[in-house]
């Protein structure tokens, strides 16, 4: 039987020590998707149509199970979930939930990241004080959220399930990576710092989308920032509001320069 929680290297480590990926593919059809790009390059063609289309991961809640009972795990924090989402839309999600409530009788912690936005707010029950809730924010626009991640919901959806978490008295956390246009992850930090207990700031990687059709225009996009005036004045921000935050390696690095 597959071991399904992993230990995420390189870039994705700034996220977690852990992670596990419940579903094959995401439907969302980011065009800065990482994982959809390594599906476009190395890959049989047919392989997008179902990577698109996603679907669960056979034998893992049981498999989650199992590799979660040796304690290797307890008080260990998880992520859900990496190269898919833990709420797709138009397909069963109870797997999310199980696995959730696996984690927690395992006496390990959740960390969710997803834009599902309100979908999620099926599980809130499960959360405890260590657990916490996060979601992806690229754009205050809904127009240009359409435009590089289609099927995600749309940010202010997004939002509306922060502050919804955060009213349960669930942590909540918000990746700001890929960073396309500046001052709208600057206005997405102003819109919800009341209700958002962690931000995690990166930039734009243009590496990461080999595969996309818009993979000219976003390095294009990437070399047109000025990335150390950008995190300069997230950080200025972050800390102006008095908010907990992570500057990711790849961002600082620029900043120090």
């Amino acid at each position: 039987m597959f071991r399904p929680i992993y230990e995420p290297r390189t870039r994705a480590k700034e996220y977690s020590d852990f992670a596990i990926n419940i579903y094959k593919g995401c439907d969302h059809l980011c065009a800065y998707c990482y994982a959809r790009g390594m599906a476009e390059r190395y890959t049989l063609k047919d392989c997008i149509c179902s990577f698109n289309k996603p679907k669960i991961r056979e034998g893992i809640v049981e498999a989650t199970k199992n590799q979660l009972s040796g304690g290797k795990y307890v008080s260990k924090k998880i992520l859900c979930c990496f190269v898919c989402d833990p709420y797709p839309s138009n397909i069963d999600t109870t797997p999310t939930r199980e696995i959730m409530m696996a984690i927690k009788e395992a006496g390990a912690y959740f960390s969710i990241l997803t834009k599902g936005g309100m979908r999620a707010a099926r599980d809130f029950d499960l959360y405890k004080p260590s657990d916490s809730f996060g979601s992806t924010l690229t754009f205050t626009s809904t127009d240009d959220s359409r435009k590089w991640e289609p099927n995600a919901e749309i940010p202010m959806n997004r939002i509306a399930a922060l502050n919804y978490a955060h009213k349960q008295g669930i942590k909540t956390w918000v990746s700001m990576e890929p960073v396309i246009d500046p001052e709208q992850t600057l206005g997405l930090i102003e819109l919800t710092h009341e209700f958002v207990d962690l931000y995690k700031v990166g930039k734009l990687n243009s590496d990461n989308c080999r595969g996309s059709e818009y993979n000219e225009e976003l390095k294009q996009i990437e070399k047109s920032i000025d990335w150390k005036g950008f995190g300069e004045r997230a950080e200025a921000l972050l800390q102006g509001l008095g908010k907990e935050y992570y500057v990711k390696e790849d961002l600082r690095r620029l900043m120090k320069g």
